[in-house]
């Protein structure tokens, strides 16, 4: 599933059609994890791209008056393609047309979603939304006041959009183990110290996974094709019975809200 370093990807990679003219939109299918509205989308054909921007794990194309916010979901990627190309893809649902390049969004499990407002900001997937986790309101006074009242383990307040965007199974395991700390330790009694090495391995892991492209298990490819090399730095994540890189006790897997989660129960605690 792309998490936030590659939605990052994706965004800076398109980031080439700001400026541009939207020409034509063509919805093959319409049927996303929410149904495409054909009606209003259409409102934005022959506007120009003002912006492309990221909050979270949403894309957000701005226009003059209407925002088009585009979530992958969990198999979802987004290509480009010069304008004369005739090639497709199975799961080819909505292609943007430009005056010399389309943009194709494809998705196989149709997990993914594009909607059309006025008002981003406002909009359900992005009103409740949490801080991003590589900036600097979020912190370790935010996370350390953040967590007194929560009876949750750390890798599940980490995935929780409320608290931090952005951070998937994949970051959850690899910061908590940057960190020293358990993922099945209750969050409420990481201490200020924890939360300080908490946000410092959040900011570290997030940036370096950006700058490697992402990570590329399985579905996840930037829109010029080229894969994420983050894969090669996981000291956890898809590791199970390997050695750990820092004590060579073997890497354990447990399951934690339907999801795998991989740690080293010497190093962490």
């Amino acid at each position: 599933m792309p998490e936030l370093p590659e939605v990052e990807t994706t965004k800076r990679a398109i980031a080439v059609f700001e400026g541009q003219v939207l020409k034509k939109i063509e919805v093959h299918n319409p049927n996303l994890r929410w149904s495409v509205d054909c009606k209003t989308i259409k409102t934005i054909k022959e506007a120009k791209i003002l912006s492309i921007t990221r909050r979270a794990k949403y894309i957000l194309i701005q226009f003059k008056n209407y925002s088009l916010i585009i979530h992958l979901g969990m198999t979802g990627t987004m290509r480009i393609l010069p304008i004369d190309s005739n090639a497709t893809r199975k799961h080819d649902h909505v292609v943007f047309y430009f005056a010399e390049h389309k943009l194709i969004f494809n998705d196989a499990r149709r997990f993914g979603s594009l909607h059309i407002t006025k008002s981003p900001s406002n909009h359900f997937l992005l009103s409740a939304l949490g801080p991003e986790p590589n900036r600097s309101d979020f912190n370790a006074d935010f996370l350390y006041q953040k967590i007194k009242t929560s009876n949750t383990h750390t890798k599940s307040f980490l995935m929780n959009q409320k608290n931090v965007v952005g951070i998937g199974n994949i970051y959850a395991c690899e910061i908590l183990f940057a960190a020293g700390i358990s993922p099945r330790r209750k969050i409420k009694y990481l201490t200020k110290k924890d939360c300080r090495a908490v946000v410092d391995q959040t900011h570290r892991i997030i940036n370096l996974a950006i700058e490697k492209g992402g990570t590329t298990l399985q579905d996840f490819y930037a829109p010029d094709g080229n894969k994420g090399y983050f894969k090669i730095e996981l000291n956890v994540y898809g590791r199970e019975h390997q050695e750990c890189r820092n004590c060579q006790n073997p890497i354990k897997r447990i399951i934690q809200n339907q999801r795998s989660t991989f740690f080293c129960n010497k190093c962490q605690n």
